[in-house]
């Protein structure tokens, strides 16, 4: 699942400054800093920044902080706003730490028919038709060795962290697990019950999703990274989730892939997110966006700062920077760049820099 690297494309190593041309010549105000946490599973390439192209061509949407709140609907100017997108041309896609299935729901609200990426880009489906039952057809699958998943489940129960499990449309958690029903809204699915978590995994899973009390999570993520550094990508989804992926996959990895099918540059892709699962797309692409509940890692990756959810940030967003005009969408990737780097000045050194970090 290789990118293009399209011309303009500039190194954003862990020390250097990253500034983004425009095409046409027309450079932004300010040089954003790179983030010592991009690219911050072990094992994922340094992330570069493409150009900023304009008109943008690919919007690709997180939904849990991003999209949605704790009530799980969609905002009417949100929906109004894809639509208008849509209607113009422009493919809006769901890339999401969810499996597909779970996914699947808020795609249809939005009447959505791009390639849908599941489980931090472990997993990528095409939209199945209106009114299929059926999952869309299977487009890439990485999933995590069964070894090193029945090592994921044992550790994180050594930490004081409760497993759970995920393989293509199945989601499994033990037979006592208080929580299921919980969970089972969550996802919009009723979970499958196992008495041996460990003993059930038999072949490759798709992921591990580790749940705890914060900020367990955030803080036992760097020791994960060490123990499983080279065979499985680790991050936090949720400050309740911990998640473990196959070796190389991330967002950033789907969205190079993605991209690539729908012959779109990455320069001209909004990417919009809120967690550390979100950083390496954010980074990957011409105009990153992350939420302001973002931690202080995923501020420093993103180009821009989005309003917040409650404002329904994501239609704020492609107002100003996919349905304005070209001149007035430049205006207003200038204007939000700046309001971006203010921000970040603002609370530089406030948070961590990764989850597990002091």
């Amino acid at each position: 699942m290789r990118g293009g690297r399209g011309p303009g494309r500039v190194a954003a190593g862990r020390q250097g400054l990253a500034r983004l041309t425009w095409a046409g010549g027309l450079a932004p105000t300010v040089a954003r800093a790179s983030s010592p946490a991009v690219g911050h599973h072990h094992g994922v390439r340094p992330i570069t920044t493409p150009e900023a192209i304009v008109p943008i061509r690919l919007v690709a949407l997180d939904i849990d902080g991003t999209l949605v709140g704790d009530d799980l609907i969609i905002g009417p100017d949100s929906r109004a706003a894809i639509r208008a997108a849509r209607g113009r041309g422009v493919i809006v896609s769901i890339v999401t730490g969810r499996m597909v299935s779970s996914a699947m729901r808020f795609a249809r609200v939005l009447e959505l028919d791009a390639p849908i990426v599941g489980y931090q880009g472990a997993l990528i489906r095409e939209m199945p038709a209106a009114g299929s039952s059926r999952a869309g057809r299977l487009l890439v699958h990485t999933p995590l060795p069964a070894e090193v998943a029945r090592e994921v489940v044992i550790w994180s129960r050594m930490v004081g962290l409760d497993p759970h499990l995920n393989h293509l449309e199945r989601f499994i958690v033990r037979a006592d697990d208080p929580r299921a029903d919980d969970y089972s809204a969550f996802m919009g699915s009723l979970p499958d019950l196992e008495h041996d978590l460990v003993g059930s995994i038999r072949h490759s899973i798709t992921k591990v999703m580790a749940a705890g009390v914060p900020p367990l999570p955030s803080e036992v993520a760097g020791l994960a990274r060490e123990r499983f550094a080279g065979r499985a990508e680790v991050t936090v989804s949720h400050p309740r989730f911990l998640e473990f992926v196959a070796r190389g996959v991330s967002k950033g990895r789907a969205i190079r892939w993605l991209a690539r099918r729908l012959g779109v540059p990455l320069g001209a892709v909004l990417a919009i997110g809120d967690q550390w699962n979100d950083i390496e797309m954010i980074a990957e692409v011409g105009h990153g966006a992350a939420m302001p509940t973002a931690p202080a890692g995923v501020l420093a990756a993103a180009r821009y700062i989005a309003p917040p959810l409650a404002e329904e940030g994501v239609a704020r967003m492609i107002e100003a920077l996919v349905l304005a005009s070209p001149a007035s969408a430049r205006a207003a990737a200038h204007r939000l760049a700046d309001e971006a780097a203010a921000v970040r000045a603002a609370t530089e050194g406030a948070q961590p820099t990764e989850p597990g970090q002091a």
